[in-house]
């Protein structure tokens, strides 16, 4: 991917109009390109395990939220009590 970068932005310097900036319809379509590529992977990887079952258990009747608190207080007072 940062290979990719690289070359859009060597073809952006390169065609685009000196003085207006921006991107050259064809930079914007390779990238909306590599951009679709890349979502249709993610959505191709499915949900985490973990997740599938975090979401199970929250949605099993009587099912009550248990956040785990590593690290310290966080009980969003700020200290006031």
């Amino acid at each position: 991917m940062e290979q990719v970068m690289k070359d859009l932005k060597s073809q952006a310097s390169k065609s685009t109009t000196p003085g207006k900036g921006g991107l050259t319809p064809e930079i914007q379509s390779r990238i909306g390109h590599q951009l679709r590529a890349m979502y249709d992977d993610v959505v191709r990887q499915g949900v985490p395990d973990r997740f599938a079952e975090l979401i199970k258990k929250l949605d099993a009747p009587g099912a009550t939220p248990h956040v785990e608190n590593e690290g310290g207080s966080n009980d969003n007072n700020n200290g006031r009590d």
